[in-house]
């Protein structure tokens, strides 16, 4: 009796130690990288900005009258002038964006000067010109963003378009060097007109929130001359040769759906293999 249970204990022992044998270890399950979302910077967007314009009058010539000849003003000065301005655009990707940009020039005043003879006894003489123009520029734009660094974007930019000029009248005083008198003041209306123009931008974008941008910039503007001033008392019409606006900007842009985030899809669950029983 004692031999037979010794027996059946064993056949157990050798059985249980053969199963354990044949059973397939379990593969290990692979790690499922958490879920990122990656923020979309597409879209359209709006922007507005003001600054401060520091023009460069490239020069202005004015018809000497009944003689015909066309000379230059001996002094011609543009003051320097505010801007504002906005527009609506789109970003195409993370590195490139347009716009469409009216842009205002405040009233920057012009002081000019020429030489000349003045009175009825003619005598050497200097006059002094006083007029002013203002400016809406409509411009279409492109941009290279150039990476993101933290909250910063630089970007380099160039424009395209036209330059609507609108100079106030001319009016003008010649007076005798020799400090015998003046003539009196005549006037010249002031010419407007449509111009081509081109601009140059640099700057940096800083992100706000998910969709607001501030943008601190530099704009280089060039405008092609035109028509200033019509005729009068002998004297014109004139015009001025172009100018050149070198501008400090600040503004923000608006990007709608800028918040919108697209989900990382993670790879498809691999499922846990069951053991194998051989």
């Amino acid at each position: 009796m004692k031999r037979s249970l010794s027996g059946i204990l064993a056949a157990l022992l050798v059985t249980s130690n053969a199963f354990a044998a044949d059973l397939a270890p379990v593969e290990p399950v692979p790690e499922i990288p958490p879920e990122v979302t990656v923020t979309e910077a597409t879209g359209w967007y709006l922007r507005g900005d003001v600054g401060y314009g520091w023009t460069d009058l490239r020069g202005a010539r004015y018809f000497q009258g009944s003689n015909g000849n066309e000379v230059d003003f001996t002094s011609a000065d543009l003051r320097d002038a505010f801007t504002a301005g906005g527009g609506v655009g789109y970003q195409v990707n993370n590195y490139f964006r347009t716009d469409l940009t009216l842009d205002y020039l405040g009233e920057a005043d012009f002081h000019g000067s020429t030489t000349g003879t003045c009175g009825f006894a003619p005598v050497a003489c200097t006059s002094s010109d006083v007029s002013s123009l203002t400016a809406w520029s409509l411009m279409a734009n492109a941009y290279v963003d150039l990476g993101t660094y933290g909250y910063f974007t630089p970007y380099v930019g160039a424009g395209i378009g036209g330059t609507y000029v609108k100079w106030k009248d001319l009016h003008n005083t010649s007076c005798a060097d020799d400090g015998s008198g003046c003539d009196d003041e005549v006037t010249h209306h002031g010419r407007s007109g449509w111009r081509f123009s081109y601009g140059l931008m640099a700057g940096a974008s800083i992100d706000v929130t998910c969709n607001v941008k501030a943008d601190v910039g530099y704009r280089f503007l060039h405008v092609n001359g035109g028509d200033m001033f019509g005729f009068a008392e002998n004297g014109g019409p004139g015009r001025d040769k172009g100018f050149n606006v070198h501008e400090a900007r600040i503004g923000a842009r608006y990007l709608f759906g800028g918040c919108q985030q697209a989900s990382y899809e993670p790879p498809p669950e691999i499922p846990l293999q069951q053991p194998v029983y051989k």
